[in-house]
């Protein structure tokens, strides 16, 4: 017969979890995500995720705590905020500057990492088994969250937590502890408002909840192949992620106004210089932005994405804009060739090709 929850130490948890910066922790059931497998597989057999392949990769896998630890009875979930305040753009002149969605401007998962390990070695050291997993294929973390009773669902398919928003990193540690799980998933806080849903540039919100990943800019900064052409304009000057949705969501409004978000940390970045993008080696491109999703750890898509966007904030008129174009016109690779094409007809500068 298994041990009786623990209530003290569920709560010995979530203290811990608190202490070393989490902003929320919930306790939910390990059993398998039976509903969140349904809609992922529902959603790859329409094409919706785009050739998205994460925790769309195995749906049996990823919504299923056991796979990950073999007798597992919780999962703790943890969130930590990643908002920032504002930061204004440097002038880089004719070249422009790419935009980072807010997630990315400094690495947010290693502190949540960290935070979530120091809960695992706690349960570790009572003896029971705890494995962290972050930013991982094997849990869809925002099903966990769901059902830890941290937030709902709201309609940009978010996860929005009750008087603080969605600007939240989550993480999770599955265990064989007997902590004491939630059964009670936050009540739906959007109502009637779905200003998310016109605010996409691409309409990739095309119903409450569903996101149609093939017109997703996050998702297109990140896939590989050419960036699609029907959407390229409205990249405007994004080189990765997209953060609209949750711009014109009333809950993050509320949050900044209720608790002003901290400066954004040292060394991070929310504009990049797009001509440095295009000029500088691989070793540099990774060294600086390593930390984002690359298809294949390929520099090309960095390079890619910084091509359109220079297409559409970039001055044509501006002798290095007009030089870097020139010589990715010239370039080897017939997907750079073909991105620098297109913006240098976007900026007027078709003479430039040959």
């Amino acid at each position: 017969m298994s041990e009786a929850p623990d209530a003290a130490l569920t709560d010995e948890v979530i203290s811990v979890g608190r202490s070393l910066g989490l902003d929320a922790v919930g306790i939910a059931p390990s059993r398998p995500f039976e509903s969140a497998r349904a809609v992922l597989e529902e959603r790859k057999a329409a094409g919706l995720h785009g050739g998205m392949q994460f925790t769309y990769r195995n749906p049996a896998r990823s919504t299923d705590p056991q796979r990950a630890l073999e007798g597992a009875r919780a999962i703790v979930v943890g969130a930590r905020s990643y908002r920032r305040a504002d930061a204004t753009p440097v002038d880089r002149g004719g070249g422009g500057v790419g935009v980072v969605a807010r997630y990315s401007w400094e690495d947010h998962y290693a502190p949540l990492r960290e935070a979530l390990a120091g809960v695992a070695a706690g349960l570790e050291q009572r003896g029971w088994r705890a494995k962290v997993l972050v930013d991982d294929n094997a849990l869809v973390d925002r099903e966990a969250a769901y059902r830890a009773g941290l937030g709902w669902y709201g309609k940009n398919a978010n996860l929005l937590i009750p008087g603080r928003g969605s600007w939240f990193v989550l993480g999770s540690v599955v265990t064989d502890a007997p902590l004491v799980t939630v059964e009670r998933p936050a009540s739906d806080g959007c109502g009637s408002c779905s200003r998310c849903m016109p605010a996409c540039p691409t309409g990739a919100l095309g119903e409450p909840g569903v996101l149609d990943a093939r017109r997703c800019l996050a998702w297109l900064l990140e896939a590989p192949g050419a960036f699609p052409e029907e959407h390229r304009a409205a990249l405007g000057g994004r080189i990765y992620g997209c953060d609209e949705c949750q711009e014109v969501c009333p809950p993050n409004s509320l949050e900044i106004r209720r608790r002003p978000p901290p400066a954004p940390g040292t060394g991070a970045e929310a504009h990049i210089d797009l001509l440095w993008l295009l000029e500088a080696d691989d070793s540099s491109l990774l060294q600086r932005v390593g930390r984002w999703y690359i298809p294949g750890r390929d520099p090309r898509y960095i390079r890619r994405n910084a091509l359109v966007a220079l297409g559409n904030v970039g001055d044509g008129k501006d002798a290095t804009v007009a030089g870097t174009l020139a010589r990715y016109l010239g370039s080897d690779d017939e997907l750079l060739r073909e991105h620098a094409a297109w913006a240098a007809a976007r900026l007027g500068r078709a003479d430039l090709v040959r």
